[in-house]
């Protein structure tokens, strides 16, 4: 459970701009704005879903924050029990402590692990780098990380071909605790996996969450899954958070359509619980040159004049007693209350 009096990582105003260049000069002639401006709190202990449809800026932002690629702007704080620290004011050098404490599992489990090193190899690399010169001692840790992600320890031994897309995972997600993280950012985690084994890795990261006192930033487009391990969501759209509120508030209490749109496309084996499914018209806009106003106006059902023209305020609302934050014009109508 999360300690709301103490963010892990504070994000203001966080943009991530990549340049579209043009000609024989390779000018930059426009901005892909992957993430366009984002503020966004992690509490120490909590487990916040960032959910969105592809292409929405959901792993852009998650590999901003790791600083795998450089904010064009905003901040990203990092606070721990003596200091705050501005992330996006640092360089290489000075960012490798924070690297120990903040990790990433990737969303292929068959990509992430080089074919040409054994387990072990593969996992000894942070070891070394933060310190563990003993090749024994190096052994012993990736033996005991291979254990507590339920895998053998002589597994260390052997190559990335002879595991199954579930045991990969489990390696990947035993490398990032391998130098004692205290956030580990979960790119769709579990999405190239069946789903059987999606459950038991979704047992397993809880279980060590739990067991290491971990924060996770779960990356995902399957709002089935964030139901299930999340504290509180976060709804992405065209690189804007557009909702944000407790998971079992986001269920009950939907606010901004496109989040509705969303829950409406979950699967529901039970035909009595089965609602209308809101099928959202027309592509997803361009990044390069997203919509004036609103940026999600030219699919919304319900958009009105003001939605083609204003920028909604991401808002508090409070809702049962917790808030509830959603961008939208439509909320503050009185003929929607």
């Amino acid at each position: 459970m999360q300690d709301d009096q103490n963010p892990i990582l504070t994000l203001r105003d966080v943009k991530t701009y990549f340049p579209v260049k043009a000609g024989i000069f390779k000018r930059t002639v426009a901005h892909v704005k992957a993430v366009d401006g984002v503020s966004l709190d992690i509490y120490r202990g909590e487990v916040l879903g960032l959910v969105g449809e592809s292409g929405c800026g959901k792993t852009t932002l998650g590999k901003t924050i790791l600083r795998l690629v450089e904010a064009t702007d905003g901040d990203i704080t990092y606070s721990s029990k003596n200091e705050k620290t501005n992330l996006a004011g640092l360089n290489n050098e000075e960012m490798l402590p924070f690297r120990k404490r903040l990790q990433i599992v990737f969303q292929d489990p068959h990509s992430s692990l080089n074919p040409a090193f054994t387990i072990f190899g593969s996992l000894q690399d942070p070891l070394k780098k933060y310190g563990i010169k003993s090749r024994k001692e190096r052994r012993k840790i990736i033996g005991d990380l291979l254990e507590s992600v339920n895998m053998r320890r002589e597994y260390m031994d052997r190559y990335p071909h002879e595991f199954s897309g579930g045991q990969r995972q489990r390696i990947g997600i035993a490398r990032a605790l391998s130098v004692e993280p205290e956030l580990i950012v979960c790119d769709e985690a579990v999405s190239a996996l069946d789903v059987s084994i999606q459950a038991q890795v979704l047992q397993l990261l809880m279980k060590l969450k739990n067991e290491r006192n971990l924060t996770y930033l779960f990356i995902t487009h399957d709002l089935s899954v964030t139901e299930y391990i999340c504290d509180r969501i976060a709804v992405m759209y065209l690189g804007r958070i557009v909702e944000l509120c407790r998971a079992e508030e986001l269920y009950s209490n939907t606010l901004h359509p496109y989040t509705e749109a969303l829950l409406s496309a979950i699967p529901v084996a039970d035909l009595d619980k089965q609602t209308k499914r809101i099928v959202l018209e027309g592509d997803v806009p361009s990044p390069v040159n997203p919509p004036s106003g609103c940026p999600f106006h030219p699919r919304c059902h319900k958009a009105i004049d003001v939605c083609k023209t204003q920028v909604p305020d991401l808002k508090s609302y409070n809702a049962n007693g917790a808030e509830h934050f959603a961008s939208c014009h439509l909320i503050d109508l009185p003929e929607t209350t």
